[in-house]
């Protein structure tokens, strides 16, 4: 790991991370994708609606932080990943498990306080370099409980492909992100653009599943 905090950059130039910052370009796709199916199932959701646009936030926000790396850019960094997370994780449960809204209120929280909880549990417990990646076990580990689950209900195989996908493609994201700083020496280009791209890839796969069941039916046949 570089001393910029991430192996790509080697300096404090703007360019100085030209695959991170540009791999950000598949967020932006991601989120016009999931618009267009958006679009054709209706266009009236404004859950999923609000879910796009901050996937848009998210591939800017990346942006400005892996060109210009400040307090402020890192906020406009992880803000939005934080809001994408913890707001699909109550539509998740409003939609797909059909919970009440107070039982969504509820499981919306203890899912915000177990991954605070896991993140400071676990990262003073890693290597330095790997302690980043620590706060986004929750969100793993989320997906496949929400996948575990909605296998079960009748009616929701394929949304539970879906996610159980982006659950999988997450695990190798994630192993791509806390791989960049142990690989730097052998490879200076690192790893974490391919968080971007796969990350990309998730954020896609679960819109989808929010658009398909937003009105109960099969949107994107």
């Amino acid at each position: 790991m570089r001393a910029y905090g991430y192996c790509e950059r080697l300096g404090a130039e703007l360019w100085a991370e030209p695959w991170n910052a540009l791999t950000n370009g598949a967020f932006l796709l991601a989120a016009f994708a999931a618009l267009l199916l958006w679009r054709r199932a209706g266009g009236h959701d404004r859950p999923a609606l609000i879910l796009i646009l901050l996937v848009f936030a998210i591939g800017i926000g990346s942006f400005l932080f892996h060109t210009m790396p400040q307090p402020w850019t890192l906020a406009a960094d992880v803000v939005p990943i934080q809001l994408f997370a913890f707001s699909y994780f109550g539509l998740a449960l409003a939609r797909f498990l059909r919970l009440r809204p107070v039982a969504t209120g509820l499981g919306t929280l203890a899912f915000l306080g177990f991954a605070l909880s896991l993140s400071w549990g676990l990262a003073p417990l890693l290597p330095t370099g790997l302690r980043g990646s620590a706060g986004y076990g929750a969100f793993l580990l989320g997906l496949v409980g929400m996948a575990a689950a909605l296998w079960r209900l009748p009616g929701q195989a394929e949304t539970a492909r879906l996610i159980g996908l982006a659950g999988l493609v997450f695990a190798l994201s994630l192993t791509f992100r806390t791989l960049d700083g142990p690989l730097c020496a052998g490879f200076p280009l690192g790893t974490h653009w391919l968080w971007h791209l796969l990350n990309a890839t998730v954020l896609y796969l679960l819109l989808r599943a929010a658009i398909r069941r937003g009105t109960g039916t099969v949107a994107d046949r």
